[in-house]
């Protein structure tokens, strides 16, 4: 290690390896810190193995901040396309699972190994297993000072990630320097996350663990139609993590059992085409068998559906079309894939992604209030923003 370099970068994820191959390509002496035995532990354990590194479709739409428009920049000087290009260059096999959603055919592993294979490339000096024991700033430069020596440095970039999945090393040291230089983060809270349950409502999905269907949740005027999971703890799967980003304590969400049809006017027909039928048997034709039952059980709906009355067959389709309930709570940053909110955006420069107040100090990635949707939006977040601050340290 180095007593001088031209740039030093907190966090060997994707952020922080992006930007730092990138600044290496401008010819700065780049000199990369992790606090971890391990790089890009993140990339590693996402998509399953797989590693959802972009989406083909995404956009500043698919984020959300206190300024829905701070990404553009970025968006607009390093697209999905170019790191599309990258992973090409590389000779990395992917494919597009769902809604743009793309994925490495054999490990996140070529991933890590591309980005890896560029910082070596530009001559990046990469530290692991290296702890940070204070940073500060003199007149012309940024000191950090760790267990393996005092650097120092004219440009600082920190890309440490949210409080995410803490057992894989995500620590609140991002926005320790953002208080340190008086900077104002916005509320942390656990996003793209399971969401909990009590008393009647968890027992009923610890009865129905495992079972999965679509369907469409909402909150508001945001909606999310996909794969909804009973587990024992409450609700999850694709919907539930997206709806999750926008759910505030103590606040009902509305959950569409069956989003392309209404359960009430089929109820309604099949009462004059099959009356001796019961209800659950009519709901299994469109619902999983144990969730029709479950649904029949809950409301205590025994009959053939011709001696059904309307208005147990307007409790049966609220039940399946407009199930509205009140979670508990979310698993916690344990389970979370992201942390929603983060350094105020207005105190960085979306264009360069430096600081306003502090020159030289440059924030990128997850410890950003830039949040995005599932299904690779936030590792392109990454790549954009690590890019562009990459071209101005």
């Amino acid at each position: 290690m180095n007593n001088k370099y031209d740039v030093i970068i907190i966090g060997a994820g994707a952020a922080g390896l992006m930007c730092s191959f990138e600044a290496g390509k401008r010819g700065k002496k780049v000199c990369l810190l992790e606090h971890s035995s391990k790089i890009a532990e993140k990339i590693r354990i996402s998509g399953g193995g797989r590693c959802n590194f972009t989406n083909l479709f995404s956009t500043d739409n698919n984020f959300i901040s206190d300024n829905k428009h701070f990404c553009k920049s970025a968006f607009a000087k390093y697209t999905q396309n170019d790191f599309i290009d990258l992973v090409k260059k590389h000779n990395i096999q992917f494919f597009e699972k769902k809604l743009g959603q793309l994925f490495c055919i054999k490990s996140a592993k070529d991933i890590i190994d591309m980005l890896v294979s560029e910082c070596i490339s530009q001559k990046v000096e990469i530290f692991i297993d290296t702890k940070i024991k204070n940073l500060s700033k003199d007149e012309n430069s940024y000191i950090v000072n760790t267990d393996k020596g005092t650097i120092s440095s004219p440009s600082i970039v920190i890309a440490t990630g949210g409080l995410s999945i803490p057992k894989i090393g995500a620590t609140d040291f991002g926005y320790q320097i953002a208080k340190q230089f008086n900077l104002k983060v916005t509320e942390l809270t656990p996003a793209l996350v399971p969401l909990v349950f009590e008393k009647d409502i968890l027992d009923f999905c610890k009865s129905l663990a495992g079972t999965s269907l679509n369907a469409s949740i909402k909150i508001n005027k945001t909606v999310f139609k996909e794969g909804l999971i009973f587990t024992h703890r409450g609700l999850s799967g694709p919907s539930i993590l997206q709806i999750s980003s926008y759910w505030v304590k103590d606040s009902p969400i509305k959950i569409n059992l069956l989003p392309d049809q209404d359960i009430e006017v089929i109820l309604k027909n099949r009462r004059i085409s099959t009356p001796k039928q019961i209800v659950s048997k009519i709901l299994s034709d469109y619902l999983p068998n144990k969730l029709s039952l479950a649904i029949c059980d809950q409301l205590k709906v025994k009959k053939q559906i011709g001696d059904t009355s309307n208005q147990i067959l307007k409790k049966v389709s609220n039940f399946v079309n407009n199930w509205t309930v009140v979670p508990s709570g979310t698993e916690g940053y344990k389970t979370a894939e992201v942390t929603l909110g983060g350094i105020d955006t207005k105190e960085i420069s979306s264009s360069t992604m430096e600081c306003k107040k502090h020159p030289g100090l440059y924030f990128i990635g997850e410890v950003l209030d830039v949040t995005g949707h599932l299904g690779g939006h936030n590792f392109q977040w990454a790549w954009s923003s690590g890019f562009l601050a990459g071209q101005y340290v």
